[in-house]
């Protein structure tokens, strides 16, 4: 298997390569030169896999260049981090399925692929002779899940920004107690937009890239998308009928999503794929009307979803624009210069024939939280009550809805009292959090500033 550019400026190269890589050396995103396509007897098989070799069926076909034994070693020794045994597993709660993503060591689906791609770095970099300055932004959830998949590991170090008191204390928390040497946490005075965009500019600066061996874990890195790719198969296989799904994805920068795109390219029965978006809906408004016009951020409840530029978005694009790289550097840099990507009505007609998608305010989303609670018993955290008012909303009706439960609800603590009037209670490695040491670097939205911390302390 060998990997492109959403921009066609590079040589195709192996799997190990593309996850080394991070970003395409052109700016662009790495995809597959080709989706593997899976027929009706291998998806009946896959359906009846315990995860980890789902798993494996699954990412040993990307991952061509790893051997097998090495390739299930890995994978093997990522989800045994995981506190329950199904790794994802999936309940059935007034009338929707319930796909439970936070049962990782930082109880956010995060988890799922950080863990794999910690020790694939650690893989490679003891393969290769090398070091590895790790470089990514947050809106919350990718930094601690990234911190815990890599801290302490040899022969990387990991930088990791987020927006200054943006995001809920838990998750900063879960970022700047873990004071091993090679973890450093940066607050940023901006919004996750503004970290994501430093991350960006010092990827797209090649000479700063190579001299510090700079690796990417945000959505980014294809190998990110690619475990992800592995629950869709896996929520499908859980159903008591194989037959098709509709899959609500509380949404902000369009990578969970995207592996759910892919697992439908590569054969998996899915009628639909629901874009649920809170009050930053750019991503609503490009499915609703074609219009991907750059907006402020908005603060909310959900803040793993106060995103603007959804940067796995060029992925999906690559395919929309029928794989014409051209057409993506078009795009980009129509949107670079004006803030906007201007879609024909036959492109906007494809998007809506594949996504579904609403738009969940903050009241929505604490009023979700409350009935849904009330009515099962059980407990949402604000991101997943958006997927839930989503399929609730649009999806109401069809018989196999799968809702992406994205965290656990004590994540957002401040969110779930104020819709159910009790705080959550907290599993017991987040309650040790309190009162521990904390360790963070704050400084403005500068990316030379930014650039000079990775230098002092790479």
């Amino acid at each position: 298997m060998k990997y492109i550019s959403t921009r066609g400026k590079i040589e195709p190269i192996g799997f190990k390569d593309a996850v080394m890589m991070g970003l395409a050396t052109d700016g662009g995103l790495i995809l597959p030169e080709s989706i593997p396509q899976i027929g009706r007897e291998t998806l009946a098989a896959w359906a009846k896999l315990p995860y980890r070799e789902l798993a494996f069926n699954v990412i040993s076909l990307f991952a061509t260049d790893i051997p097998k034994e090495d390739l299930k070693a890995l994978i093997d020794r990522s989800y045994a981090t995981f506190e329950h045994q199904e790794t994802t597993p999936v309940v059935k709660k007034d009338g929707v399925y319930i796909l439970e993503l936070f049962h990782g060591p930082t109880f956010a689906f995060k988890d799922v692929a950080l863990q794999l791609l910690g020790n694939l770095f650690e893989y490679l970099l003891k393969e290769r002779g090398e070091k590895m300055n790790i470089l990514g932004a947050t809106s919350g959830d990718t930094g601690s899940a990234a911190i815990a998949g890599v801290r302490g590991k040899d022969n990387i170090n990991i930088f990791i920004l987020h927006p200054h008191l943006k995001t809920s204390p838990i998750q900063a928390l879960q970022m700047t107690t873990v004071l091993d040497d090679n973890v450093h946490n940066v607050a940023v005075k901006g919004t996750f937009d503004d970290c994501q965009d430093i991350v960006k500019q010092l990827f797209n600066d090649l000479e700063f890239k190579k001299e510090y061996s700079l690796g990417a874990v945000n959505s980014i890195n294809w190998a990110r998308v690619l475990a992800q790719v592995v629950y869709y198969f896996y929520a499908w296989g859980r159903l008591p009928e194989q037959e098709s799904v509709v899959f609500s994805v509380p949404t902000g920068n369009f990578g969970d999503i995207f592996a759910g795109y892919v697992a439908k390219r590569m054969g998996l029965p899915v009628e639909k794929l629901l874009l649920a978006t809170n009050e930053n809906n750019i991503l609503t408004r490009f499915v609703a009307k074609g219009d991907y016009s750059l907006g402020e951020v908005v603060q909310t409840v959900s803040p793993s979803m106060d995103i603007q530029l959804a940067s796995n978005l060029e992925r999906y694009l690559y395919y929309l624009f029928n794989e014409n790289p051209a057409r993506v550097r078009e795009a980009f840099a129509e949107l670079q210069k004006s803030g906007k990507i201007v879609f024909s009505e036959a492109e906007v007609k494809r998007v809506q024939e594949e996504f579904l998608t609403c738009s969940v305010d903050e009241q929505m989303t604490l009023e979700t939280i409350a009935s849904f609670n009330k009515e099962t018993g059980y407990l949402l955290d604000p991101h997943t009550a958006v997927g839930v008012r989503g399929a609730l909303e649009c999806a109401k009706g069809h018989p196999r809805v799968i809702c992406l439960a994205t965290a656990h609800p004590a994540k957002f603590g401040d969110a779930v009292e104020k819709a159910i009037g009790t705080p959550p209670p907290l599993p017991p490695a987040l309650a040790a959090l309190a009162g521990k040491e904390s360790r963070c670097e704050i400084m403005e939205a500068d990316r030379e500033k930014v650039k000079r911390f990775v230098q002092g302390n790479a």
